[in-house]
């Protein structure tokens, strides 16, 4: 599967669980929408991803990607320590100078 570059970065940083590379794939005021909450800026995306990390050790495996107009969609059976493990999660993302401007998770 063909990713763009700042997704694949996510799906590695996001599998070796490091939250400071994670982080940098967002752009310094993005948005993160997961489980009901806000995420705003890259620090508090660092510190949402770390908890998650944390909590879930979630890993993805990318199933699909999807390009429309302004929005990126990336499909992944995602795999942790959560309740219906694994489940079949999308990525639903804006990209913009190579970086995530936001990322909404939904089942």
């Amino acid at each position: 599967m063909n990713l763009p570059k700042v997704v694949a970065d996510l799906v590695e940083t996001q599998n070796s669980f490091d939250s400071v590379a994670y982080a940098n794939c967002f752009s310094e005021t993005a948005v993160v929408f997961d489980e009901g909450k806000t995420h705003n800026g890259k620090k508090e995306i660092e510190r949402w991803i770390a908890d998650s990390n944390e909590r879930y050790k979630a890993t993805i495996k990318p199933v699909g990607f999807e390009e429309k107009e302004t929005e990126s969609l990336l499909m992944a059976e995602t795999s942790g320590n959560f309740p219906g493990s694994p489940i079949v999660l999308t990525y639903h993302m804006e990209i913009a100078d190579g970086l995530i401007q936001s990322l909404k998770v939904t089942g």
